[in-house]
């Protein structure tokens, strides 16, 4: 069975252990008290592709507290995608997440289909789902609206979706360097 290392990350308080918890169907419930992820949270679970094959996930609830920038080398190491989470209502996480992605996606060489931006907005936020004013580099990355008061299975369903987009490029890429070791 394939195994991929997924990443959630950006600022604080902007919801990725919430949005972890779902998508990997830790918890079925969506409001809860506030904790600071300290460091990593780890959350393994199975996934399916569209030939129904599987293949385990293990998603990386990253902290957003700065604190533990020295953590991120380790925490980068064999990762296969990057899932940039982010509340737009919040101005400054606006330009946070660039920094977050000039960490760990430009300076890791990953692809655009490794990665996916959340725009996850808080219950009660009166969300819009229009795309919010982001800088270049992001402009270019799929990005999806989480409002799991309302919408969550739309969520989980663009995340397989995402992810089965991470397996066929990790598939393709083996195939690639099996194919180099023939000839």
């Amino acid at each position: 069975m394939f195994k991929m290392k997924i990443l959630l990350i950006g600022p604080s308080e902007c919801g990725k252990t919430v949005l972890a918890s779902f998508l990997s169907d830790t918890t079925e419930t969506i409001g809860a008290d506030y904790s600071p992820t300290q460091g990593v949270r780890i959350l393994e679970f199975e996934s399916y592709g569209n030939k129904k094959s599987a293949y385990e996930v293990e998603l990386w609830d990253c902290a957003g507290d700065f604190k533990f920038e020295s953590c991120w080398p380790a925490l980068m190491k064999d990762a296969n995608g990057v899932v940039t989470v982010f509340n737009p209502d919040v101005p400054s996480h606006l330009k946070e997440i660039e920094t977050w992605h000039s960490t760990f996606i430009s300076s890791q060489g990953l692809q655009d289909a490794q990665c996916l931006l959340i725009a996850h907005h808080k219950p009660g936020s009166g969300a819009g789902t229009t795309r919010p004013p982001l800088a270049p580099q992001l402009n270019k990355l799929p990005l999806i609206h989480s409002i799991l008061e309302e919408e969550p299975e739309d969520v989980r369903q663009e995340f397989h979706k995402y992810l089965g987009n991470v397996m066929r490029m990790l598939s393709e890429n083996q195939e690639r360097e099996e194919m180099s070791l023939i000839t």
